[in-house]
């Protein structure tokens, strides 16, 4: 597995320049995150040499000094930026060598840029760029004048001289129109005026937006934007998306500027005409800052403000992801599940403890009569035929009413009947996965199994899935596709070595997301398993063709094979550490099963005695909560929930009800809850706590159970408002 063959490159290289420049980005990184610069070069070589992310933070902690998940991501992600900046460094450098205008002053100025802003500064002079106004002045041969001019020392010029008709100069005012553009440019790409003015934008730009004529009726839901105006710098990144989106559809425009005159007083600050023509500077002032910079660094900033807002947009999809993806499991329970339709029926679909897919029919419990009566019947038939311990409902149309038909039905109380999110489900039932998984049947058939599988174990069935089609996000189609599928490919590796894989069971796309596997060796474990039957041990995993030692040492200890010979291979205890712990049964006198479960014997352990060079007591400390609870899951139990009877649509809403609801996505402006009525509430943010709320994050999760009160219901723009304050 390559990582960051730019940055590798360097490492590589025994050159002292180099290898300085490496220990500088050490420095730096280990400055923003706040840890020592040792922790950083360790992670860095661990990357390099194929670490992932969650072997690194689990299994080095040692190298790393306990670096968590988040910050050896940091580090990654900010030396393969670095690296990217080193990568444009170079090709700026053979590019003006090629030209033979690298002077040494320059060369040097570049290797110091500290950031592509700078980097790009000091390059822009140099830029080839298409013809421009200046380029044709100096082409007209009005450069000396304009260098005089400038200057000041034009008390002896004569502008007459420079007209020439045969060069288009037919008069003094075409003349001096000619070298304002070159002053003009000059200015311009001056380095130390970018920078100053640069910040002058970031720190005092507003950000204005108003609709395009005639576009009112179009754009309805934009009006909060119509005339707008606020400091961009603290603009939330929700609202600037919005304001984009707008934009983009044409029907607000958007002004991203500081106040003119602030500007322009930076410019003639350090921009004073001193000759007779100093009038001509200024005037070349206002036309560099109003036709070339302001334009170059608005779109900067725009650049920057949309880096920034999607940065916060993909922070929350991935924070709201998590929760989805470790939402309380079932676990292996046999599982009826039902995905709900008015006119075209209910798909049913029954599940064994591992999800396969033992029996599927279609049954019409919305229709009354007849109809209902045999949907009652094939319910307690199937329920009784292969030992249903629970229930699954699909929560789209005709979920409530399906719900309230099962429970109906006075089956065995010890049956679980819940409704389970499926968002996604028709995604998957149509996707090459599920073709896959069930060539011989429809698509119905596919999402009623994802449903009843998402209640026993919701991380394996939604890994499944393309994580925009989830939507638990916050404008997640507005922001850079890239950059939101590597953060959210970050949250699936994370969650699924977090939970761990049992490798006898595991789908391909589970194991794919195991650390060191991917689609390649995931495909082989499970054409393996096909072949031989199930994997008795983890060394087993070395006969897997194309899974090396590498990848073994990688990927053993986020798989578990229950009922292996060797209780910790259904552990997260890794085998490189298995002699260790075989050493502590041993001088305990006992087996290492009896180690795992007997606590009296784990508290006689003095762990400062298997301390070595490789291994120290964090790890050690690790070993020992595995041992007393072997492949935990880290997620919380199943709790079963119902939505209050008699509320199925929003006429049966009045304000200051309280109903029960469970949280469906969390932005920065609030939550959205479903409350059971087919269209999901929103609790702003001012009315998450009864204080302050800076995140709504702080105060609710995705999944999590609450009772909230109504606030307001208008039904023409189908929209609810709740409340978690005291009225």
């Amino acid at each position: 597995m390559a990582f960051l063959p730019f940055y590798e490159s360097i490492i590589v290289d025994n050159n002292k320049k180099n290898m300085d420049q490496t220990q500088q980005y050490h420095s730096r990184i280990a400055a923003g995150l706040q840890v020592n610069v040792k922790q950083v070069a360790a992670t860095a070589q661990l990357l390099t040499e194929g670490g992932t992310v969650p072997f690194i933070s689990r299994y080095r902690k040692e190298m790393t000094g306990s670096l968590d998940e988040t910050q050896v991501a940091a580090v990654r992600d900010q030396l393969a930026a670095l690296a990217e900046l080193d990568k444009r460094r170079r090709t700026i450098l053979d590019s003006l060598a090629a030209r033979d205008i690298l002077t040494s002053e320059l060369k040097a100025g570049l290797e110091r840029a500290e950031d592509s802003a700078t980097l790009e500064d000091l390059y822009l002079p140099y830029k080839q760029k298409r013809k421009t106004r200046a380029m044709m002045a100096r082409e007209k041969g009005l450069e000396p004048l304009a260098n005089a001019i400038f200057s000041g020392k034009d008390q002896n010029v004569n502008v007459s001289r420079y007209i020439d008709p045969e060069k288009v100069v037919e008069s003094e005012e075409d003349a001096l129109a000619g070298v304002r553009d070159i002053m003009a440019e000059w200015i311009s790409e001056d380095p130390q005026i970018r920078a100053k003015l640069r910040r002058v934008f970031v720190d005092r730009a507003i950000i204005r937006s108003t609709v395009i004529k005639k576009k009112q009726e179009d754009g309805g839901k934009f009006r909060d934007y119509f005339d707008w105006q606020e400091q961009a710098g603290k603009t939330p990144g929700h609202r600037l998306l919005a304001m984009f989106r707008g934009e983009g559809e044409k029907i607000l425009r958007l002004v991203v500027r500081p106040d003119e005159e602030l500007a322009l007083a930076v410019l003639r600050n350090r921009y004073r005409g001193k000759g007779t023509f100093h009038n001509q500077v200024d005037l070349a002032v206002v036309d560099g800052y109003k036709r070339l910079l302001a334009p170059s660094l608005e779109k900067e900033l725009r650049a920057g403000l949309k880096e920034k807002a999607d940065q916060e947009a993909i922070q929350v999809f991935a924070e709201n992801f998590r929760e989805l993806l470790l939402a309380p499991a079932l676990g292996r329970k046999r599982v009826m599940a039902l995905d709900p339709g008015f006119r075209t029926g209910a798909k049913l679909v029954c599940l064994n403890e591992q999800g396969d897919l033992l029996d599927f029919t279609t049954i019409y419990p919305t229709h009354g009569g007849k109809r209902e009566q045999e949907a009652a019947k094939k319910v307690r038939e199937l329920c009784r035929r292969h030992r249903i311990q629970a229930i699954a409902i699909g929560n789209g149309t005709a979920g409530r009413e399906t719900e309230a038909f099962v429970r109906g039905l006075e089956l065995d109380e010890t049956t679980c009947i819940t409704l389970v999110n499926e968002s996604g489900a028709s995604i998957y039932s149509a996707s090459e996965v599920a073709r896959r998984e069930f060539p011989d049947h429809d698509i119905t058939v596919r999402g009623a199994v994802s449903i009843g599988r998402r209640l026993q174990d919701p991380l394996a069935e939604l890994v499944k899935l393309d994580p925009k089609s989830i939507g638990v996000g916050q404008y997640q189609h507005d922001v850079s596709g890239p950059q939101l599928k590597k953060g959210l490919e970050d949250v699936v590796v994370s969650c699924v070595n977090s939970v761990g894989v049992e490798v006898n069971s595991a789908s391909r796309e589970l194991l794919t997301h195991v650390s060191g596997l991917g689609p390649v060796l995931a495909a082989n474990i499970i054409k393996y398993r096909d072949e031989h039957g199930p994997f008795g041990s983890r060394k087993e995993l070395l006969k897997v063709p194309r899974l090396g030692a590498k990848a073994f040492e990688q990927c053993a200890g986020f798989l578990r094979i229950h009922g292996a010979e060797n209780p910790l291979d259904n552990s997260a205890v890794h085998p490189e550490r298995y002699q260790t712990v075989k050493q502590m049964a041993a001088e305990l006198g006992c087996e290492v099963g009896d180690l795992m479960k007997q606590r009296q014997l784990r508290e006689k352990i003095k762990l400062e005695k298997y301390v070595s060079a490789s291994l120290g007591l964090p790890t050690l400390q690790d070993i020992l909560a595995e041992l007393a609870k072997p492949g935990r899951d880290p997620r919380n139990e199943f709790t079963t929930f119902a939505f209050a009877e008699g509320v199925n649509t929003m006429a049966d809403l009045v304000a200051e009800m309280k109903v029960a609801g469970i949280v469906t996505n969390v932005t920065r402006f609030g939550a959205f809850v479903d409350i059971g009525v087919h269209q999901d509430g929103l609790i702003h943010i001012s009315q998450l706590a009864d204080r302050f709320v800076k995140d709504p994050a702080e105060v609710v999760k995705v999944g999590q159970q609450v009772m909230v009160r109504v606030l307001e219901v208008d039904q023409q723009r189908k929209r609810i408002a709740l409340s978690l304050r005291e009225p």
